[in-house]
C-alpha cells in the first residue's frame, strides 16, 4: 500500500508540474516572458503562487522545461556509445537520430516557442548557459571515458569542438524556424549540413574516445 500511495503522490506531482508549465507556456507565447509574471501563471493553472515556485526555482525553469534533458544529453551520448564507437561517431549518430523525431533538445521547437525565446533577452541568455552546462557535462563524460588526469586539457578541447557543432546545429534550426521553413524541410537540409559540420571534426576526432 505504501508503494502505490507514494506512486501516486508523485504522478500527481508529476501532472500538476506538468499543468503549470503548460499554463507558463502558453502565456508566455501569448504575451511574451517578461511581460507574464508568476501570479499570472498561478491564476490559470488554479495554484497558489507558492506552488509554482515550490515546482520551479526559477521563471525561466518554466519556460526551458526540457534543461535538464538539454543538458545531459551530449554526455548521456558518450557514455552510452556503442564498443568500438568513438565520441564524435556517436553525438553524430544521435544528432542524425533527434532530427530524424524532430527533437525540441535538438532546436525543433515550432515557429511560437521559438519567437517567445528570441524576444526574451532572459531566456536567450539562459540558453547560452545552458548550452555551457551541456559543453562543461561532455567534458567530465570524455575526461572519464579516456581516462585523463585533472590537469589533461584534451577533454576540454574535444568538448569544445563537438559542443560547438551541437550549438551551431542548434541555433541553424532555430534560425530556419524563425525564417518560416517547415519541420521537415528544416530536417532534410540540416542533415545536409550536418553532415559537413561533423566531417570537419573527423581529421582531429575520428578516433578519439573510442569505447
Amino acid at each position: 500500500m505504501g508503494t502505490r500511495t507514494t506512486g501516486l503522490r508523485e504522478a500527481k506531482k508529476q501532472e500538476t508540474r506538468q499543468l503549470i508549465s503548460d499554463h507558463a507556456t502558453r502565456l508566455f507565447m501569448a504575451q511574451g516572458f517578461e511581460a507574464t509574471t508568476i501570479s499570472e501563471i498561478a491564476g490559470a493553472a488554479r495554484v497558489a503562487k507558492k506552488t509554482v515556485t515550490n515546482y520551479f526555482a526559477r521563471k525561466e525553469d518554466l519556460a526551458l522545461d526540457h534543461q535538464e534533458e538539454f543538458v545531459a544529453a551530449l554526455a548521456g551520448t558518450v557514455s552510452g556509445r556503442a564498443p568500438g564507437e568513438s565520441a564524435l561517431s556517436a553525438l553524430r549518430r544521435a544528432f542524425a537520430e533527434d532530427v530524424a523525431r524532430r527533437s525540441p533538445v535538438a532546436g525543433f521547437a515550432g515557429p511560437d516557442f521559438s519567437r517567445m525565446v528570441a524576444d526574451s533577452p532572459t531566456l536567450t541568455a539562459r540558453l547560452r548557459d545552458l548550452h555551457d552546462l551541456r559543453q562543461e557535462a561532455l567534458t567530465r563524460a570524455l575526461r572519464e571515458a579516456t581516462g585523463a588526469d585533472a590537469e589533461d586539457i584534451t577533454p576540454a578541447a574535444a568538448a569544445a569542438q563537438l559542443g560547438s557543432a551541437y550549438r551551431l546545429l542548434f541555433e541553424r534550426i532555430q534560425a530556419l524556424t524563425l525564417a518560416g521553413h517547415s519541420n521537415d524541410a528544416i530536417a532534410g537540409r540540416v542533415a545536409d549540413e550536418a553532415t559537413r559540420v561533423f566531417d570537419l571534426l573527423e581529421p582531429a576526432l575520428a578516433d578519439y574516445a573510442v569505447a
